[in-house]
């Protein structure tokens, strides 16, 4: 019998990882079914780009995967039983539901917006965490007549690409950025200098120390009492994960990611791995991976590495994830790359300018292109599986 491998979610993560799998196990041992509710990739990392106006490539998973062995399955997971090893989905378009079983589970449902339980923002803000509420969005702000005030809540580089884009997309709009510190409080001089120059050049209004704690139709306001004026406010505090995973017996943290060891493996359910947001990994310093595609990717490849390993019985490889750079994009003119230790904090070296915004843009054109791509630059020789009945892992190797 095909070892049966199940991936949920095709962002970043689950895309990547269902296509090295198909390169590193032969196809006669193993299916690969990719669930997702969409039959397109969607560049998360554009979306502030997708809300200001601006088209995206459409990239069919049809034509991503095809020859590859990788079987789309459209549908919305609503379930997942870790005991008997079997996912819920319902059909993209409501219609039915149906169960698929799995030998291997690959959780990769990622995150989306978090309202923080702020009243007002559910009803009143918009957000660019998805595609059909950067969509929202776009169509909010084309409405808008000349000087009217929005407001980008959060300081993240989420919120500030948004801010930048916008601004510079509608120069005509009242654009303004609430953050909770400083402006770039977690960059180094030299990058929170360029941040300040370019925002001031766009003409953003930057609200520092400013905690929203409300969202009205028409104005923000803040813990220090200030009302910001909005006519449309863009929510960017933080992510949360798919609920699914916390509705499970895996271990999860309290805010329902996945516990997994170093090669993404959960540490409750040896059949299944977790990556990208959904996953609670620890890397470099003894410091949670952060939430964002720089983490997500080399997760990907370390847990579809860790499954072909130790399916086909030889050794696990040993690949420590590490960070090198933050890359920010300040409107398609300017960027900022901040580099950072290992441990993802700032050092004093930035790139800037024009070539900032080149280096982050083929930053983002070679993350596409791994997806659309993915069984690329791998050796082309594939592992076979072991079957139980002749699974002998080498001793210190994983079973």
């Amino acid at each position: 019998m095909q070892h049966r491998i199940v991936v949920l979610g095709a962002g970043y993560t689950g895309a990547i990882a269902a296509g090295r799998l198909a390169k590193r196990l032969h196809r006669e041992d193993v299916t690969i079914t990719l669930v997702n509710p969409e039959p397109d990739f969607v560049e998360r990392v554009r979306l502030h780009q997708l809300a200001a106006g601006q088209g995206l490539r459409p990239r069919p998973f049809g034509e991503m995967f095809a020859g590859t062995g990788v079987e789309l399955k459209l549908g919305k997971v609503t379930a997942v039983d870790v005991e008997r090893k079997a996912v819920m989905v319902t059909a993209a378009d409501g219609a039915g539901r149906e169960e698929l079983t799995y030998d291997t589970l690959v959780y990769a449902l990622g995150s989306g917006w978090n309202d923080g339980g702020v009243p007002g923002v559910a009803d009143h803000a918009h957000e660019v965490s998805s595609r059909p509420g950067a969509l929202r969005l776009r169509d909010r702000l084309a409405a808008l007549d000349a000087g009217r005030p929005v407001v980008v809540v959060g300081g993240g580089l989420t919120g500030i690409e948004a801010a930048t884009e916008i601004a510079e997309a509608r120069p005509d709009l009242d654009v303004a950025l609430a953050v909770r510190g400083a402006l770039g409080d977690w960059l180094s001089a030299k990058g929170r200098a360029h941040l300040r120059k370019v925002v001031d050049r766009l003409g953003i209004t930057v609200h520092e120390h400013a905690e929203a704690t409300a969202v009205r139709t028409d104005a923000v306001t803040t813990a220090d009492g200030r009302t910001v004026p909005s006519e449309v406010t863009v929510w960017t505090t933080g992510f949360a994960v798919h609920p699914v995973a916390q509705a499970t017996t895996l271990e999860v943290t309290d805010g329902g990611r996945i516990v997994v060891d170093a090669t993404m493996r959960s540490v409750s359910h040896e059949d299944v791995y977790a990556v990208g947001d959904a996953a609670m990994a620890i890397g470099p310093g003894d410091k949670p991976l952060r939430m964002s595609c720089a983490s997500g990717v080399p997760m990907a490849w370390q847990a579809a590495d860790a499954i072909a390993a130790r399916l086909a019985g030889v050794k696990l490889p040993k690949v420590p994830i590490r960070y090198f750079q933050q890359c920010i994009s300040l409107g398609r003119k300017e960027g900022l790359i901040q580099f950072v230790t290992a441990d993802d904090r700032a050092v004093e070296r930035a790139l800037t300018g024009r070539g900032a915004a080149f280096y982050k843009e083929m930053i983002c054109k070679g993350a596409a292109w791994g997806v659309a791509n993915p069984t690329a630059g791998l050796p082309s020789r594939r592992r076979r599986v072991l079957r139980p009945e002749t699974a002998h892992a080498p001793a210190g190797v994983a079973a």
